[in-house]
């Protein structure tokens, strides 16, 4: 697998400062993008939280599911949580080690009580004793905080006195792209009142000693489990990988539950579950299943393998304004292409982590991390796979269905209704369920480039083709 060392480079690490007039919790920022461009420590916000106690524990948890492998637990190398900000609100954002849980606080503007807002993106320092400090934050302390560095501080420090290199699997940067197109496909499914969520998420079991898929359907004011998916039903994979709501728990004053639609066949799905608290919300989106990770949901095969989409993601780009909400239809407006297209655009630009989706307000958000679509491309290897297929004129287009010759198997291809089946065990054993398969996204490219008038089956139509492979390993800084 592929893996990058991340550093990390804070001017001091992150703290509570215990002063005479209260507290102040300084966060450190490492390697940022702006609107002015990439700063080694940028500053988004000083000011007061109007709920410090709650602030507190709802970072610990996204510093919890940073910290954490619940499938196969090991020792593993944590990653410090991202934050955007989107001028009225602050995002912390972490994965798990293992790639299946994501989590996102989102600090809105009535929890914040100072300076307006900044745009962009960084990581933040949550250290050891840092963490051990925000579990003593108390309901009544005033609390300043802080961003980023001020100009003081900038002007008294020479460099970093913290760095340190993490090892980051390319998976993760993989799972930010798939679970904002995973996540613009939920619905509201279910709302409880905060003694309901504290009584249904308390019931929970701690440990997955059970590998039963769960699931769970509105029932009056609550819930109610039942073994087999069912219309209105929400996918419940690994309810241990709840924990971490467990710290803010006695701060919520509601739970939404998000998922797709689903049918008396339906297999296991991902869901959200979003825990209201007094100005901010605390999401956790959970895999399908505790051993799969967000990685390899297969989400974004089909925009990375449009040309079209490229050339479009290439134009949205720059009409993005770090917008807490993305309007889809101003951005149609503006760039002269159809929602479907501008969807597609913003599918791609998630693929280098510049598109995050707030199922709360059902809408796509902008972010800023230090990478390009092409990585994930080159860095996909069904993408690669089926490039390769490509390039090697092993796709043979025969109207609706599609031959593809592997060494000395045939694999037929058959499009109904703008969806593509495959003969392939891979098609035999997801359905679809995880994305297309290499067959398939190789005829898709074909059809597209045939339709385009390009070169056919000999010619991949993908920008990506001509890239060369990524190295093994390699460095990088900032934001993650």
């Amino acid at each position: 697998m592929t893996q990058d060392a991340q550093t990390y480079a804070y001017l001091r690490p992150s703290a509570v400062h215990r002063t005479a007039e209260g507290g102040i919790l300084s966060l450190q920022t490492s390697g940022g993008t702006t609107p002015a461009g990439r700063e080694a420590h940028p500053s988004f916000f000083h000011g007061f939280l109007a709920t410090p106690q709650v602030a507190a524990a709802g970072l610990l948890s996204v510093a919890d599911v940073a910290a954490a492998r619940y499938y196969q637990p090991q020792r593993y190398g944590c990653c410090d949580p991202v934050v955007t900000g989107n001028g009225d609100r602050l995002r912390f954002e972490s994965f798990s080690g293992c790639g299946g849980v994501y989590a996102r606080l989102d600090v809105l503007g009535e929890a914040l009580d100072g300076d307006e807002v900044g745009h962009g993106t960084t990581n933040v320092d949550v250290n050891l004793p840092l963490r051990e400090a925000l579990t003593h934050v108390g309901p009544a302390d005033p609390m300043l905080l802080e961003v980023g560095p001020d100009e003081l501080t900038l002007t008294t420090f020479d460099g970093p006195v913290v760095e340190r290199k993490v090892p980051l699997p390319g998976r993760w940067l993989r799972g930010f792209a798939e679970t904002q197109v995973i996540a613009s496909g939920f619905d509201l499914r279910a709302e409880l009142s905060a003694a309901e969520a504290v009584r249904f998420l308390r019931s929970l079991p701690r440990s997955g000693a059970s590998r039963a898929v769960r699931w769970v359907v509105p029932a009056g004011r609550s819930l109610r489990a039942t073994t087999r998916p069912v219309p209105g039903a929400v996918c419940l994979p690994g309810p241990e990988r709840l924990a971490a709501l467990g710290r803010v728990l006695r701060h919520a004053t509601g739970l939404r539950l998000h998922g797709p639609a689903v049918t008396s066949g339906s297999g296991p799905v991902a869901s959200a579950w979003e825990l209201e608290l007094p100005g901010m919300r605390l999401t956790l989106t959970l895999s399908p299943d505790p051993a799969r990770g967000f990685s390899g949901e297969g989400g974004v095969l089909e925009a990375l393998a449009s040309e079209e989409s490229a050339e479009d993601a290439e134009l949205v780009s720059v009409l993005l304004a770090w917008d807490p909400v993305v309007d889809l239809d101003r951005l149609a407006e503006q760039s002269g292409l159809t929602p479907a297209r501008v969807r597609a655009a913003l599918t791609r630009l998630g693929t280098a982590g510049r598109i995050g989706y707030d199922v709360a307000e059902a809408a796509y958000f902008h972010r800023e991390l230090p990478y390009d679509t092409g990585r994930a491309e080159r860095q996909n290897p069904r993408l690669r796979a089926a490039q390769s297929l490509v390039e090697a004129g092993a796709v043979s287009l025969e109207g609706e269905l599609a031959t593809v010759t592997v060494d000395d198997h045939v694999h037929r291809v058959r499009s109904a209704e703008g969806r593509l089946s495959c003969t392939c065990l891979w098609w035999a054993t997801y359905r679809g369920g995880r994305g297309p398969c290499k067959h398939a996204l190789a005829v898709r490219i074909v059809r597209r480039a045939a339709t385009r008038g390009t070169a056919g089956t000999t010619t991949s139509s993908s920008p990506a083709a001509s890239t060369s492979p990524s190295s093994s390993s390699s460095s990088s800084t900032g934001a993650v």
